[in-house]
């Protein structure tokens, strides 16, 4: 049986690409989305998973919609 699994590398990809296209730091971001500096680091990393209140935080701090950053994750994990 297959049991889908969210890829919490490209998860955190996703996170990072949209930061710096944005154009601001990792200190910037997390402190915008009141999230620690490390726990941010950590998502980009994919050490961690990002809850999706934390999610939500992000996407709000970088002004783009979660829906945004959920079909940029899915894509990529297609293209996997």
């Amino acid at each position: 049986m297959f049991t889908p699994m969210l890829d919490s590398k490209i998860v955190g990809e996703v996170i990072a690409d949209f930061r710096r296209k944005k154009g601001v730091s990792q200190e910037v971001l997390s402190g915008l989305s009141a999230i620690g500096r490390t726990h941010l680091s950590s998502i980009e990393r994919g050490e961690r998973k990002p809850t999706l209140e934390t999610l939500y935080r992000i996407s709000c701090a970088l002004e783009i919609k979660m829906s945004v950053i959920v079909a940029e994750i899915e894509k990529r994990m297609d293209e996997k």
